[in-house]
């Protein structure tokens, strides 16, 4: 004979069911209030973003300026110099080699072009050159159609460009001022903050802050060690573009995953269009085994446990963040699960019942 259901326990159920709903709906509101208002200060809160990744970049050698008895705002100045001029000097590096070599590369491209056309006029295709014609005149009739979108497209990528300098110059001024200023943050957010908040978000605020600080620096070692080593592969080979290369795929290493599909696919196509179909496969080998190694062997002694985040969770983040939000999301997707990680489990920590210390044996 089946039991029967308690009234009484089924309202209980229903009550506490529908009160933890209420609760996270709640939280969800909030959420989405915050994401919101975020959106609406984007303007500020992204050049802020960019001046503490910059930070945590930079800050150690400011760190070991101060140490050595360096006045705070000296040794921000000096750094942030030094850092402009790096800067500067690498980008100097990538147009010196791209102005040379133009040339050289757009011969390349029109010539795998024609043996593209070639391949495909043979079997199993079998396309005539009427056909591939007929698509081009209809390509261009399509983008004669469409001259009034395609300058709304220039326009506003001429405007990104323009927000993308204003924004990275807000950057540096912001990571000059954190180094300089930076360790007087936490005592001044404990005076501002009343009872257990002033203990718990500077707690917090220190413990993103390394987390943040892990993930840059990580990142930027793993990049350096992936654009050496592919670098080299390209040289050997000698692929055309060899530096912007190597600096595009030392860039693409702060986005996991996504970055490295994108700078390798760059790396094949270069070598495709310029060596051929030889050394273009010779190429991806030698990305794909460079990115087995970074995977399997530099990120597991580099970065071991400081974000504490499994490989499936980066690659869904930096998914979703690139189809919220873009460039910008794939970039800020690891970094951003990587503080949800760190709040989640302080948060864990003061809620969890204190353990008891074992009885000591007796004598």
């Amino acid at each position: 004979m089946s039991a029967r259901l308690s009234s009484a326990r089924t309202r209980a159920g229903l009550r506490t069911s529908a009160r933890t709903s209420a609760e996270l709906l709640l939280i969800l509101v909030m959420l989405a209030v915050v994401l919101w208002v975020l959106g609406r200060m984007w303007s500020v809160v992204w050049p802020l973003i960019v001046g503490l990744l910059l930070t945590t970049l930079t800050w150690p050698s400011a760190r070991f300026l101060r140490r050595h008895g360096w006045r705070p705002a000296l040794a921000a100045a000096v750094v942030t110099v030094a850092f402009l001029l790096a800067v500067t000097g690498i980008v100097a590096l990538i147009a010196v080699p791209m102005s040379s070599q133009t040339d050289e590369l757009t011969d390349g491209v029109v010539e795998g072009i024609a043996r593209l056309r070639d391949w495909a006029a043979g079997p199993p295709l079998n396309i005539g050159d009427d056909q591939i014609t007929g698509a081009l005149d209809s390509a261009m009739a399509r983008i004669q159609d469409s001259v009034g979108s395609v300058v709304t497209t220039v326009a506003t990528g001429l405007s990104t460009v323009v927000n993308g300098l204003i924004t990275a110059v807000l950057g540096v001024f912001l990571m000059f001022f954190f180094l300089k200023d930076g360790p007087r943050f936490l005592p001044w957010l404990t005076r501002q903050l009343p009872g257990r908040l002033a203990t718990d978000v500077p707690a917090v605020a220190l413990r993103g802050w390394e987390t943040l600080g892990s993930f840059v620096r990580s990142q930027a070692l793993v990049g350096l060690l992936d654009a050496v080593f592919i670098g080299l592969g390209l040289w050997i080979l000698d692929v055309p573009l060899v530096l912007p290369l190597a600096v595009l795929t030392f860039v693409s290493a702060f986005v996991p995953i996504v970055g490295a599909l994108f700078a390798g696919f760059v790396a094949v196509l270069i070598a495709l269009v310029s060596n051929g179909l030889t050394d273009a496969l010779i190429v991806l080998a030698i990305i794909v085994v460079v990115q087995q190694l970074e995977g399997n062997v530099f990120q597991p002694i580099i970065q071991s446990r400081g974000l504490g985040l499994h490989a499936a969770v980066i690659l869904l983040a930096v998914t979703l963040g690139g189809s919220l939000a873009g460039i910008v999301g794939s970039l800020l997707a690891v970094p951003v699960a990587a503080l949800i990680a760190v709040v989640w489990n302080y948060v864990r920590e003061q809620l969890s019942d204190p353990q008891e210390e074992p009885a000591a044996a007796d004598a």
